[in-house]
């Protein structure tokens, strides 16, 4: 008999004219950060929402009709509907003051450049850190209403889902969106159409289709080349988030990099801030600097130094495998057609990204070179990206150069629980999200009586512990695992008893990042975890790069440990890591672990959302933690001396977490008061609380970003496009004729040095600067004095220029003279040095040119 055929229809309900609004709803990603707005969705059918992976606009296409019909008639929902309603307009009311746009002229945008972005898990086009600071940037840009777009792929898969068997292997799996059920509209052209842009790649021309997504007051414009009008692997270049070969890594660059600035043009836009978050999209200044010189018929250095001026570099990795590199030859396939358009010939070209003796082309170098302001994620990244990148300026310290830092923060409002924004409102007012800054609002933390903090503590961890208790579960039995031994997986994660000690690691498995490090000595954890009378739990969650072995080992690793009697119960590893079990944990745990090897951790945010939950760090001092561990908010494990071995390090590293715990963590957990709870752990609660959320959220992020690159940049933007960008042009041509000189500038003195003064006494100095065809005026000589350290460096230094005195002495040297009156007593040292100068220069020392006496 023959098997019949199926068919499939989806019938969509019509929303009833009363709830037309949610449609809007459903189509801005406010409610990624909105939870009453999530709330409302959920109430309708709780199982459908979670089916279909909390997206308002899936669960709209495919909620039965006749809910829709009874919720408007349902005076408790219409209830909350309008309240909604009433704060979702609220925040859209274009006649609230600003808080930062104002500050940029009328006509400014900011361009924000990532490959990926992370805004809630329903909509998939993010993997983890990267997206998720990129999506809290958007959103902290919309909280502040600047005007800003972001531009991205739109990936019909996003990061992999992931499964782990019964012996710990990471089964990834994809699955496509369907972009009928995503926040996305297709973009239009100004005159109403639908909005397509195109790159050429070799043998084919690419055609893109631009999609938008709102976020709040903001668009997120994303990329698409899953067209018919294109050949099937260029249709397949933005398919998947980080997927396919070197070649499809690259292809990905060239259509958000090179797309991304066409696109923006097919929509009428012209941004007059450009900001790349991380190397991915390099590509964008080639593409500026190329309609330059090619349409405007600017040379190279003309056009560069006009896109440069105005483009922000943000850096998010010191590891190596975080910088994109391509081959000589990948780059000569790919960019060959672009260097007469550049005016350039193949080396010059090569040459904007090499580093150091390295062949390969480098998007970190290319960034760096293509733009003028460049930034690190935390205090010590700076410098560590500072001393990484110290090549591009060869002549200048690494404290000196143009690498800077802003400190990632995270987004309150999407990762702070309601429960805790309840309490706020109650004891700090309801003005506390807009002074979120004000460190002195915040001492009133310690004002909320220490129940009713604890109170919302425990209420948090339930439902973490029930949220980790189902995932358990589904995971066990998907494992075949028995009923009976399940009883012994939940033991300790049992939210009908919150009252044990529960750890949480949850973030990428990469090696440098230690996941098992908890592990290197079993029986000092027994130890530790045994106490009848103190039980510890540790949560481990997290994916595996799929391509990366070792990461998926330490999986494995932690699935061994977790299987072991004595650890059963203990040791827990919940799999399917998404944003949803990240908040979660973040605001569930007691204490948030995090041990990486000092100091790849460019930033972590995670521990700051699990800090402005209430939740107590420990962590060694890397990152974010390195500047805001203060002693009386957490745990700091001390790194190691990096002249050591990383066997060593991580050794003597784990004696100190077992220490720490064994000493303090679980003993201050377990000192119970006559309240039923340990006063000294809320104490520190507080104080995480406290000293977090002012200084590690977003709002303070972007608004940092705005003082330091937004507004310089859009200042530099109009200085450079004046009169025909005359200023690009001037400063192109001086800074050819300063590298052409360069090479035989010296310094030479002309007194004997004095050794010793009284206070108050001045000194006179007087060198001579073989200039070499430079001017006085190119140059800026100046002396150093402060005191000297035991690593070489000058401290409480103190700055004093020479003056020209328009003599040239009989070598052709030019003579520079100076007064000074030191300021200190002591041992002073000083240091004379010169540098090339430009009013027009946005660092001083971005050419990277210094000679010293």
């Amino acid at each position: 008999m023959k098997k019949s055929t199926s068919y499939f229809l989806q019938v969509r309900p019509k929303v009833p004219a009363r709830l037309a609004r949610l449609e809007e709803l459903a189509n801005n990603l406010w409610y990624g950060w909105d939870r009453s707005t999530r709330r409302l969705f959920a109430r309708l059918h709780p199982g459908l929402w979670k089916a279909t992976g909390h997206s308002p606009k899936a669960f709209l296409k495919r909620v039965d009709e006749q809910l829709l019909l009874d919720a408007a008639e349902d005076q408790v929902f219409i209830g909350n509907f309008n309240r909604v309603l009433a704060d979702y307009d609220t925040y859209h009311d274009h006649r609230l003051p600003s808080g930062g746009a104002d500050w940029l002229g009328p006509d400014d945008l900011i361009a924000y450049f990532c490959a990926e972005f992370g805004l809630h898990e329903s909509f998939p086009i993010y993997s983890g850190g990267l997206g998720i600071l990129a999506g809290d940037h958007c959103k902290a840009a919309s909280d502040l209403r600047l005007p800003f777009a972001g531009v991205g792929l739109l990936y019909r898969q996003g990061y992999f889902h992931q499964n782990i068997d019964g012996e710990g292997n990471q089964i990834a799996s994809n699955t496509d969106s369907n972009f009928d059920d995503l926040p996305v509209s297709p973009a239009l052209r100004p005159d109403g159409s639908e909005a397509y842009t195109q790159i050429e790649l070799p043998g084919s021309v690419v055609h893109i289709k631009i999609w938008q997504a709102r976020v709040g007051h903001i668009t997120l414009y994303l990329l698409d080349t899953d067209l018919d009008s294109n050949i099937a692997r260029d249709r397949d270049i933005t398919h998947r988030l980080y997927g396919g070969d070197t070649a499809m890594r690259i292809e990905q660059e060239i259509v958000l990099g090179i797309g991304g600035v066409r696109a923006l043009q097919a929509l009428g836009l012209k941004p007059t801030v450009w900001h790349i978050n991380e190397g991915h999209a390099a590509f964008m200044m080639l593409e500026r600097v190329r309609q330059k010189t090619s349409a405007e018929g600017f040379y190279f250095e003309t056009a560069l130094e006009a896109v440069a001026a105005n483009t922000i570099f943000t850096t998010h990795t010191p590891v190596p495998a975080g910088h994109d590199h391509f081959s000589e030859g990948m780059i000569q396939h790919y960019f060959e057609h672009y260097y007469a358009e550049l005016k350039l010939n193949h080396a010059r070209f090569m040459m904007l990204g090499r580093t150091g003796s390295s062949p390969d082309f480098n998007m970190t170098a290319l960034a760096l070179r293509g733009s003028r302001f460049h930034n690190g994620v935390s205090r010590i990244h700076g410098s560590v990206s500072s001393e990484i990148c110290r090549e591009m300026w060869p002549e200048i310290e690494p404290a000196e150069n143009p690498m800077t830092y802003v400190t990632n923060g995270v987004h309150a409002p999407t990762f702070l629980a309601t429960e805790w924004i309840e309490v706020l409102e109650r004891y700090l007012g309801s003005e506390w999200n807009a002074r979120m800054n004000d460190l002195k609002l915040w001492e009133g933390v310690d004002d909320i009586p220490d129940h009713v903090f604890w109170s919302v503590h425990q209420t948090l961890k339930v439902k973490m512990l029930n949220a980790v208790s189902e995932r358990i579960t589904a995971q066990h039995f998907r494992n075949r695992g028995s009923e009976a031994h399940l009883d012994r997986l939940l033991k300790y994660v049992n939210p009908e008893n919150p009252n044990i000690l529960t750890v949480g690691f949850a973030r990428r498995f990469a090696t440098y990042k230690r996941a098992t490090m908890l592990f290197s000595n079993l029986d000092w954890l027994r130890e530790i975890l045994h106490n009848p009378d103190r039980p510890v739990v540790f949560i481990f969650a997290g994916k595996a790069h799929p391509a990366d072995i070792p990461g998926q080992d330490l999986i494995r690793h932690i699935t061994h440990i977790s299987k072991m009697t004595e650890f059963t119960g203990k040791i827990l590893l919940v799999e399917g890591y998404d944003l949803a079990l990240s908040r979660k944990l973040v605001s569930g745990v007691d204490v948030w672990l995090n041990n990486p090897l000092y100091p790849l951790e460019a930033s972590g945010t995670s521990g700051m959302k699990a800090g402005m939950n209430g939740c107590i760090n420990l962590s060694v001092l890397d990152g974010w933690w390195g500047e805001s561990y203060d002693g009386r908010n957490g745990w700091a494990i001390k790194p190691v001396s990096e002249t050591l071995s990383e066997d060593i390090r991580t050794r003597e590293e784990t004696r100190t977490l077992y220490e720490l715990l064994q000493d303090q963590v679980v003993p201050s957990y377990y000192a119970y008061g006559k309240m039923g709870f340990s006063p000294a752990w809320v104490k520190m609660a507080k104080r995480s609380m406290a000293s977090i959320i002012p200084r590690f959220n977003s709002k303070r992020m972007v608004s940092e970003y705005l003082a330091k690159c937004y507004l310089p940049a859009s200042r530099q933007h109009v200085l450079y496009t004046q009169n025909e960008y005359e200023n690009s042009h001037l400063l192109a041509d001086w800074k050819l004729r300063i590298k052409a000189a360069w090479s035989e500038v010296s310094l030479n003195r002309t007194q004997l040095p004095v050794a010793q003064i009284n206070y108050g006494d001045r000194l006179y100095f007087e060198v001579a600067v073989n200039l070499n065809r430079l001017t006085p005026v190119d140059v800026v000589v100046e002396i150093l004095l402060g005191y000297n350290t035991k690593n070489d460096q000058l401290v409480s230094v103190r700055h004093y220029r020479f003056e020209s005195t328009d003599r040239i002495n009989e070598s052709g040297e030019h003579v520079f003279v100076t007064e000074l009156q030191p300021e200190q007593c002591g041992n002073l040292e000083y240091r004379i040095r010169v540098y090339p100068f430009h009013e027009l220069l946005t660092h001083p020392f971005e050419l990277g040119m210094m000679r010293w006496l």
